[in-house]
């Protein structure tokens, strides 16, 4: 019972941090970067492998359509935008209190023997920034009576989940209803992605940008906490492996990861800058770098790395004889060349290095029917024409799906295909330029498949070193996000523009050219008003 009474006060807290933190603009911002990153984090990390492993891979389908189709029917469909995103906030809420039902069952069973008191910690503490949220959500767009009624609902759902029999736990549970769940799920991203009340917060100047970084930390410590005590709770294993498996990556990657940093800025130093007069010599940065190729060498080997390099070459020479130009150039480089590569450098490639992980932990999962290496090389192409991978993200990704048992196939396309293979790229090449780009892709594939090299780590380094590795790239990483704030940290890797929900102005010109926002908050202009 005491759970019980804790979780509705975990609830109830929401109001009384919001009214706190919406008194000066700085604190609203803190309090945006904190449920941005806790509850995008916590439907990323936690919600989205337990949906992959009671719905497989059509449940991530679900959660797509659920995450972009509205921002598709608003586009398609602009005088009706405004009722769609109500919808889509009304589907979101809908999602929240259904999830409050199972709640209560989780601490009902936390009470039986056997089970780890924390698996029920943990669901009172989640609770915090789903009470934050649900105010931050409502309170502008229909008032605070409107939103303590749908708290406290989810008292009263909660209250249902706790004390109602199983057999109408077993109707909601995960495994009956995963494909509503993984909608309804793509629907509070959506919703947390696009700010829903983005003009009540004025920082045209990006002066706020720094609170919105701390409170972005603050949401990673939160993230942190739970999942730490979600090892803790038997009804969770699945997905605490997981999370193991994540954390076993992050710290593999790290020493070779601070390397390549390094590599960048002796490259910078002698005179390999982004803005190279010579086509053939931004090609070969954006690329490979070359910082890319040694996460390749040291942690997949030295045969895939001299595929890699030869097919890199062989797409580089095609690209410069064509004369194609690339897409999103870099802007505002410093003078420092260790501001170019442990600023600059890592502005571009940590939101990609975290998406890469993450996606790999998803696709990667061993319930998720990709098994066949012409399915998994398709999936992966489809994958990387709406978005503009970095060649670090796609030397990361290529490292993860490895380490996740997928094909060398899949594991050459994620190196070959990534920096350049994306609509935006494409776009600036006519259709010969393309269809060659594509066949040597494909040529590469065909060569790594007849080859059929065996990636393996070529270094092993102790596990005090890789922490302390581990240690240096989240203080880099936590530094960017104080820089850019958490939403143009991750503006890069936005699908589609995200449109502020105030239907009196839409930002559209910036999101969809993230190195140009990293590039001109290097100079602190912040031209760049991310709402």
């Amino acid at each position: 019972m005491y759970y019980l009474v804790a979780s509705c006060i975990a609830l109830l807290l929401g109001p009384l941090f919001y009214r706190f933190f919406t008194t000066g603009t700085g604190l609203q911002k803190g309090l945006d970067g904190f449920i941005f990153v806790s509850l995008g984090g916590l439907v990323l990390i936690h919600i989205l492998p337990e949906l992959l492993e009671h719905g497989g891979f059509l449940a991530i389908v679900f959660v797509i359509i659920g995450l972009w189709g509205p921002t598709l029917s608003e586009r398609l469909f602009h005088r009706y935008s405004e009722v769609t995103h109500n919808l889509t906030l009304t589907l979101g809420i809908t999602g929240l209190l259904l999830h409050t039902m199972t709640d209560g069952g989780a601490m009902v069973l936390a009470q039986q023997e056997g089970n780890s008191a924390l698996l029920a910690l943990g669901v009172i503490l989640h609770r915090l920034p789903v009470g934050l949220a649900i105010w931050w959500l409502l309170k502008p767009q229909v008032g605070s009576r409107w939103a303590m009624a749908v708290l406290a609902s989810m008292m009263l759902l909660t209250g249902v989940g706790y004390f109602a029999g199983e057999q109408l736990l077993n109707h909601l549970s995960l495994d009956n209803t995963v494909y509503l769940q993984a909608f309804v799920t793509g629907s509070i991203l959506h919703v947390v992605l696009h700010q829903p009340h983005g003009n009540n917060i004025s920082d045209k100047q990006g002066k706020y940008e720094y609170q919105a970084g701390i409170g972005s930390l603050l949401g990673i410590a939160l993230l942190f906490i739970l999942l730490a005590m979600d090892s803790g709770g038997h009804e969770h294993h699945d997905h605490s492996h997981s999370t193991e498996q994540l954390m076993q990556w992050l710290m593999t990657l790290a020493p070779v990861l601070i390397l390549a940093y390094v590599i960048a800025t002796l490259r910078y130093l002698l005179g390999l800058s982004p803005q190279h007069p010579q086509l053939g010599k931004r090609w070969l940065q954006r690329l490979a770098g070359p910082e890319a190729l040694v996460i390749t060498l040291l942690l997949l080997g030295p045969s895939l790395a001299m595929i890699q390099l030869i097919g890199l070459t062989l797409i580089g020479l095609l690209l410069t004889l064509t004369r194609v130009q690339l897409t999103d150039p870099h802007q505002g480089l410093p003078i420092s060349a260790w501001r170019f590569g442990f600023a600059h450098l890592v502005d571009r490639s940590a939101p990609w290095i975290i998406l890469s992980l993450i996606l790999a932990n998803l696709i990667g999962h061993p319930l998720v029917p990709l098994e066949n290496p012409l399915v998994q090389v398709l999936v992966l192409m489809a994958l990387f024409l709406p978005m503009r991978f970095c060649n670090l993200g796609g030397a990361v990704l290529a490292l993860s799906l490895a380490y996740s048992g997928w094909s060398i196939e899949a594991i050459m396309v994620a190196l070959l295909a990534a920096p350049v293979f994306n609509l935006a790229q494409l776009k600036l090449m006519n259709w010969t330029q393309r269809l060659l780009l594509a066949g040597l892709i494909i040529i590469c594939l065909l060569g790594t498949h007849w080859l059929i090299p065996q990636w393996s780590t070529i270094i092993a380094l102790p596990q005090n070193l890789n922490t302390a590795a581990l240690a240096v790239i989240a203080f880099l990483f936590g530094a960017s996000l104080l820089r850019l704030g958490p939403r143009k940290f991750m503006a890069r890797i936005t699908l589609w523009t995200p449109k502020v929900h105030d239907h009196h102005h839409d930002d559209t010109a910036h999101a969809h050219n993230g190195d140009a926002i990293s590039a001109k908050t290097e100079q602190h202009t912040h031209k760049h008003h991310h709402h």
